[in-house]
């Protein structure tokens, strides 16, 4: 089911664009046996999602709980109301600037309040059917944005990969780092060597054993050994009082009018990247999988996500790249999968909740560190910056605005950037080329069907053919414009065919206009060939109508709707050309 069709195909209705996937694939049938895939993904998908969520939760400046909260509300809206059939939704690394840039302002309170929004908001965008238009983000973008982002991550987990002891930790790069080195006496030599072993271990299970939880091995290693060792660290107990064994009330947040207000742009900013990030995720799960997600359901599902995972205290859900991959690789079938790892975690929480107390933060940090280092993509980068130096400057602009500015200022700056080099390159691509009208000549660029050969129509200097090629928009109307300026009074016919133009817009409608004014105040008869029903429809609105032009289906139609011969009556006054009938083509 896609979200778009041909313009010549009924398009979908609003019940079908937003029908959750699990409403589909239960239609399909759903079998015993699908139940049994879609339980062994759940488990391994939440044995993955247990300790990221948590240390996710950290790095942003809430609570483990709160991570928890979001991985199981967040995730079993998202899979129950969503539009991809394999999409894990819960917290991800990328919000983590945002969200503790959130914290730092408005506390807490104002983040879950900031959350409940900007699930208004993707729900919105997604009834508007604007999930579309989202998902027009350039690659150097994200891949800027991507590493820029696993860079702060980083950097946010000096504290505890060291050990260090700092009252507070200022927010920015450019004022943490001094902070940090400022600290440098606290250094534990403990949690360096724990976080190097977490780190260790889940490399060399990836390698040795790959469908084995590394992340979570090497955890649970790391909080024995803290247990048994009694390492003189910070651990989950010791700095939060452990985890709750069970889901807080639902209670909704404060909606004064001012606290909204102040919370706006943060909410924003996760809305934009919350949008971007999950239709990313659905986009790499189709990749995988051959399917199509329905991009406007998983915005309304992501949004649904979003306000109830702040009714319980949590914080910004979105699909999540490593958990939906993690998803498919273990053989989901649908849906289900994402409820049933819900459920598991739900059930972890209940059952070890006691035991989350010795939890190192240091291996907690050396998860994070690698999940920063899998976010950079060295090949994709290595790539565009052999694409070219447009694609390089974008993704460089993207990168450096991450990491020393801000998330948001970064993508649009990226888009804006992006866009501009896609103008500059339309507009070079977009031409025109005068030809001598020789009738019944095999030209290899045209469809053109051959006609007879006629000497007198070949070798008339009255009339002018422009062939107009690539799309003719505002970027290239100006240099085109200057080129078919150039009109001499000697030329009684000016043709301009439209059949290698494949867009138009209101600008270059615009100079056609301008163009058929001065033509007319010349005594040049204007013809207009090749535009297909929605060109010529454009070019009508913006006044090019008879007598100002006149329309062909090909320049050999023009050419034949007028007698050649000089000296006939037919041959053009300077007060303008005389009516003629429009031939009815196309």
């Amino acid at each position: 089911m896609t979200e778009t069709s041909p313009d010549h195909a009924q398009a979908p209705s609003f019940a079908e664009l937003f029908t959750p996937k699990l409403v589909t694939v239960l239609r399909e049938g759903y079998r015993p046996a699908h139940l049994r895939r879609d339980a062994v993904a759940g488990l391994t998908v939440a044995i993955v999602a247990l300790p990221l969520s948590m240390a996710i939760a950290i790095a942003s400046g809430a609570t483990p709980a709160q991570g928890l909260y979001t991985a199981i509300i967040g995730g079993f809206l998202v899979s129950a109301l969503g539009g991809s059939r394999f999409q894990i939704g819960g917290p991800a690394g990328a919000f983590i600037v945002l969200v503790a840039a959130a914290v730092a302002e408005h506390g807490i309170d104002g983040l879950i309040l900031a959350t409940f929004l900007s699930g208004m908001m993707l729900a919105a965008i997604g009834f508007l059917r604007l999930g579309t238009f989202i998902k027009f983000i350039p690659y150097p973008v994200t891949v800027g944005f991507t590493a820029g982002i696993a860079v702060i991550i980083f950097a946010s987990q000096l504290r505890e990969l060291f050990g260090l002891s700092l009252g507070h930790e200022p927010g920015e790069l450019v004022e943490k780092l001094p902070a940090l080195w400022a600290a440098r006496e606290s250094f534990t030599p403990a949690a360096l060597a724990l976080a190097a072993g977490t780190v260790a271990v889940i490399l060399l299970l990836r390698r040795l054993r790959p469908h084995w939880p590394g992340m979570l091995i090497a955890v649970a290693a790391a909080a024995a050994a803290t247990a048994l060792a009694d390492l003189p660290v910070t651990t989950i107990g010791s700095r939060f009082g452990g985890i709750p064994s069970g889901l807080p009330a639902p209670a909704l947040p404060e909606l004064s009018p001012a606290r909204i207000l102040a919370v706006l742009p943060a909410a924003a900013s996760f809305t934009l990247l919350g949008a971007i990030e999950s239709l990313l995720s659905a986009v790499v799960a189709d990749g995988m999988t051959g399917r199509r997600h329905r991009a406007n359901c998983e915005l309304v599902a992501q949004g649904a996500a979003n306000i109830g995972a702040a009714l319980f205290g949590g914080f910004c859900v979105t699909g999540t790249i490593a958990r939906t991959a993690t998803n498919v690789r273990s053989g989901a079938h649908g849906p289900v999968a994402g409820i049933l790892h819900a459920l598991f975690l739900l059930a972890f929480m209940l059952i070890a909740a006691p035991l989350a107390a010795y939890i190192p933060l240091a291996a907690l940090a050396g998860v994070l560190a690698v999940v920063a280092w899998n976010m950079i993509e060295v090949p994709a980068i290595r790539t565009l910056f052999r694409a070219g130096r447009g694609e390089a400057a974008v993704l460089g602009v993207t990168f450096l605005l991450t990491v020393f500015r801000d998330l948001t200022e970064a993508i649009v700056a990226g888009v804006a950037l992006g866009a501009v080099l896609f103008i500059q390159r339309m507009s070079r691509a977009a031409g025109v080329r005068a030809e001598t009208p020789l009738v019944g000549r095999d030209m290899a660029d045209s469809d053109l069907p051959r006609g007879a050969y006629d000497e007198a129509r070949a070798a008339d200097p009255e009339v002018v053919v422009y062939r107009l090629s690539g799309a003719l928009f505002f970027g290239a109307a100006a240099s085109i414009g200057s080129v078919l300026d150039r009109i001499q009074d000697t030329h009684k016919a000016l043709i301009l065919d439209f059949s290698a133009v494949p867009f138009l817009d209101s600008t270059g409608a615009n100079m056609i206009e301008g163009l058929a004014r001065k033509a007319r105040g010349k005594g040049v008869a204007l013809w207009l060939t090749g535009a297909p029903r929605d060109m010529r429809r454009t070019l009508i609105t913006h006044g090019l109508r008879p007598p100002l032009c006149r329309y062909g289906a090909s320049v050999e139609d023009a050419l034949s709707s007028r007698l050649w011969r000089v000296g006939r009556e037919d041959t053009i006054a300077p007060g303008g050309p005389r009516a003629s009938p429009v031939p009815r083509h196309g």
